[in-house]
């Protein structure tokens, strides 16, 4: 007989589940087990008198053993869990658990130690359902728009950013770094001619930051197009994708979210609304009398980012807040500058913390080698810059950090929000 998960189990029918064994009722003469697969919980009950080689089976368990349970399935409306409870013919026991290391409410290093029994918590494989539909509806909703999925390669020959924050890694006889976005590749695909991609894949980050939103590899979900000559084109594309991906995620687990983390799933409006960063800072100032020095203010502070909700909320109505204008020393070199000499790019704040900067890319070879050269990195880009030297249309993009987006759909710290977190500190498991 073939498995059936719990969820597709009905009243009625002879089946076979498997499970970990969450909860364990072992009396006299009766037993009552709750088993836990990845799709629902099931009530077993055991008339030990009737089956005593099962009786004998069911003592040798411990909470989070598995087991596979042949049997019934019956209704039973004293059951809590869907009405339904199996009655076994037959359990094989697959594994016997030790006492687990972890508690639920263990300090969350501790839990890190033990990634893979805390994984089996409802909260974290519901996290990461939520993670695998939100990925899944953005890939969605940008291959019914005709982008191509690329995958770039993460072991590159020049840092991707900058000469910092990277990481450097032995290669043969040579040195290689792990890129710390696909930004340069993305670009070469417009000088492909391939006009709209994506991407998801992993990111690396060598910064010792010990924030609840810094991890030093993540999960980013980046894209480019073509033929853009607008940061508004880019921020059009980035509102349109999110409203989407938000709606979906909503219907199918708005309500498991706000019962498991007390969160409330919001699908935004489009427009977002947008402020250059001058008047937001004008704004924090006038409404919370937050100030900042004035060469502080050609990038948004900490401080301010998080002020953002609150002010995006009382002046919008909206938890999202695009914030334009930039200076360009605070910008990556490849940001195209409008006229004034201000980067066409934007940073996207959602419930008070930066989850996107996009921006117009520089396509014109000789801005951009100036561009480069201005920041000090002309030799480390210079393969790069080959791919412009042969025409390449106007482009811009964006990249969203995944992990990121789950930490605050649910109020996590970024530890929990990936599967498995890496920091400063932290290389195993």
């Amino acid at each position: 007989m073939e498995r059936t998960y719990i969820a597709n189990v009905k009243a009625g029918e002879q089946v076979k589940i498997a499970g970990f064994v969450e909860n364990l009722r072992n009396k006299r003469t009766m037993a009552f087990l709750v088993i836990k697969d990845i799709t629902g919980k099931m009530q077993v009950t055991l008339e030990k008198e009737k089956f005593p080689a099962l009786a004998e089976k069911v003592d040798t368990l411990t909470i989070h053993s598995v087991i596979t349970v042949t049997g019934t399935a019956v209704a039973n409306e004293y059951v809590k869990l869907g009405g339904i409870e199996i009655l076994p013919e037959e359990i094989d026991v697959e594994s016997i658990a030790e006492a687990l290391p972890i508690k639920d409410d263990s300090e969350i290093d501790s839990k890190m130690d033990f990634r893979w029994i805390d994984l089996r918590r409802d909260r974290n494989q519901l996290m990461l359902k939520l993670q695998t539909l939100l990925t899944a509806s953005m890939r969605e909703f940008l291959i019914e728009r005709g982008f191509i999925e690329i995958h770039t390669p993460k072991l590159i020959g020049a840092a991707s950013e900058s000469g910092s924050d990277v990481f450097e890694v032995k290669y043969f006889d040579t040195k290689a770094y792990l890129a710390q976005s696909p930004q340069f590749y993305k670009q070469m695909a417009m000088a492909s001619g391939m006009d709209r991609i994506f991407e998801t894949g992993p990111v690396f980050r060598a910064e010792k930051s010990y924030t609840n939103k810094h991890a030093t590899e993540f999960t980013g979900f980046d894209l480019e197009f073509s033929y853009v000559h607008s940061a508004e084109e880019v921020m059009h594309m980035e509102e349109e994708l999110l409203a989407y991906a938000f709606g979906k995620v909503a219907a199918a687990y708005g309500k498991e979210v706000e019962e498991l983390f007390g969160k409330q799933i919001i699908v935004p409006t489009v427009p977002f609304p947008r402020i250059k960063l001058a008047d937001l800072y004008a704004e924090l100032e006038a409404r919370y009398g937050y100030t900042v020095s004035d060469d502080a203010k050609g990038d948004l502070t900490t401080d301010a980012e998080h002020l953002c909700a609150q002010f995006s909320m009382e002046k919008y109505g909206s938890e999202f807040l695009f914030v334009t204008d930039y200076d360009a020393k605070e910008r990556a070199f490849y940001h195209m500058r409008d006229e004034r000499g201000v980067p066409m790019g934007y940073d996207l704040i959602w419930r008070g913390c930066e989850i996107t900067t996009g921006a117009v890319r520089e396509h014109r070879y000789e801005v951009l080698k100036a561009q480069a050269d201005e920041k000090g990195l002309g030799k480390d880009v210079e393969f790069y810059l080959q791919f412009f030297r042969y025409g390449c249309p106007p482009h811009g993009g964006f990249g969203i950090g995944i992990d990121r987006l789950t930490m605050l759909f649910l109020g996590l710290s970024i530890k929990e929000a990936e599967f498995l977190f890496r920091g400063p500190n932290r290389l195993t498991p």
